[in-house]
């Protein structure tokens, strides 16, 4: 008798014919597990060499080892210099030493700042931080030495006002003027002693009962002080008498 074919066998003997199915489903199930294992493999190594996105390394750019930083030579330490002192301005240091009348008039009222007087406008008796030169209106007013306008305004009380600064925290400031200031006269600007920056005017309401004056007042390092104080002889004797004050009254 002739042996028979291994495939009839496993034709006609279904046990045996379940088996080789299932050696073969295993054998395809291993070669597709070791497929994938290969391949997760390479795909692994390539991600391993790209930078990833936390890397602060941009690609092609690498730090040296700390093996591979040049050894610098020791800088000496630079001796401490002393800063050169700074030159102080003698001119705004000091304060100026001559101040000029302001305006052509006589002493109309003292600067008083402890005794209170009279004020014929506001009927009641108030001290008065500045002296007043009786002039006539439209007179010119000058700044009083060399120095720069610090301040241009209009007070309520005292109308129109202009305050230049002067070496030595010295200010002079000019009220009751009229309001047409000169084109010059604006912060900021340089004056000399002699230029005109106002003109006497009516514009202080707390004194407008009283003849055209000039509201001189000034302060030295933050002080009110006399502005009389300040004045030569000569120009004081000119505020007791001036020839070019005429009063009209």
């Amino acid at each position: 008798m002739q042996k028979k074919n291994l495939f009839v066998k496993l034709k006609e003997d279904k046990s045996a014919r379940a088996i080789a199915l299932t050696v073969t489903v295993m054998l395809m199930v291993l070669t597709a597990i070791i497929i994938t294992t290969v391949v997760a493999n390479r795909a692994a190594k390539n991600n391993a060499a790209l930078p990833t996105p936390d890397d602060s390394t941009q690609a092609g750019i690498n730090d040296p080892a700390p093996d591979d930083t040049p050894d610098l030579p020791d800088t000496p330490d630079k001796p401490d210099t002393p800063a050169p002192p700074v030159e102080e301005d003698k001119n705004a240091a000091a304060l100026p030493e001559r101040f000029l009348l302001p305006v052509s008039g006589v002493l109309q009222k003292n600067h008083d700042a402890s005794v209170q007087v009279f004020s014929p406008t506001m009927g009641d008796y108030r001290v008065h931080l500045g002296i007043d030169i009786g002039t006539v209106a439209g007179a010119a007013v000058s700044t009083m030495a060399d120095g720069v306008i610090a301040q241009v305004w209009e007070d309520v009380s005292m109308g129109q006002c202009v305050a230049v600064k002067h070496g030595g925290e010295c200010y002079t400031v000019y009220k009751n003027l009229s309001a047409d200031l000169p084109e010059n006269v604006v912060v900021g600007a340089a004056v000399k002693a002699g230029d005109v920056i106002g003109h006497v005017g009516e514009s202080a309401m707390v004194e407008v009962a009283e003849e055209p004056h000039l509201h001189l007042e000034m302060t030295v390092n933050g002080l009110q002080v006399d502005p009389t104080d300040y004045l030569d002889e000569d120009a004081k004797a000119t505020l007791m008498e001036d020839a070019n004050y005429e009063d009209v009254s």
